[in-house]
């Protein structure tokens, strides 16, 4: 595959991978602090929620897990050069319906989880709650996930960089940062916290 610039995507020079890499990394490490930060500052409602902290984990790691899936479905039609990002192009549309009936699956399941450990050691919320929560939240991480898959796929495209070096870095640290801060707070909405 050609890049826009006339080079290479595919190049495995290590120099190339690292001068791409790494300035890149240290950004995106950076942002993550941010979910770390935001963790901290929702200490309280945690404790008081336990059920809540026990949901953070996946929560953040199936948004970043989505992103990465389309990423990778979106870099290898680049490298196989049988998408252009046409938003007339079925397959395409096809990938974000179906990474949004997994987010679907995936957050209702974590919410009936959630709540079935809650009834077993005796400290459940509401299993509407639970599922609002999980699904709000879940789906919108879902939404980001597929815009920055999108974003990230493209633009490394267009700047001749390999999408498979940088879309899923770039996309499952900045949903583990969005996912957090709203799943933080879709739960303190709910819960008038």
């Amino acid at each position: 595959m050609v890049a826009p610039s006339g080079g290479s995507l595919g190049s495995w020079d290590t120099k190339t991978i690292v001068t791409n890499m790494f300035p890149l990394l240290i950004v995106l490490s950076i942002i993550v602090l941010a979910a770390g930060i935001t963790l901290e500052d929702a200490e309280e409602m945690l404790n008081e929620y336990g059920l809540l902290a026990v949901m953070v984990p996946t929560m953040v790691d199936m948004g970043g897990n989505l992103g990465a899936i389309l990423s990778s479905r979106l870099s290898t039609r680049f490298h196989l050069g049988t998408t252009e990002l046409d938003p007339r192009d079925r397959v395409l549309w096809g990938n974000v319906a179906a990474i949004l009936a997994l987010a679907a699956t995936i957050f209702t399941a974590l919410a009936l989880g959630a709540y079935a450990l809650g009834v077993l050691f005796g400290f459940a919320l509401p299993l509407s709650t639970l599922l609002v929560i999980s699904l709000v939240s879940g789906m919108s991480v879902a939404v980001i996930a597929i815009v920055f898959s999108f974003a990230a796929t493209y633009a490394s495209y267009r700047l001749g960089i390999d999408p498979d070096d940088t879309t899923i870095p770039i996309v499952t640290n900045v949903v583990d940062v969005c996912g957090m801060v709203i799943f933080i707070g879709v739960s303190a909405l709910v819960l008038g916290f």
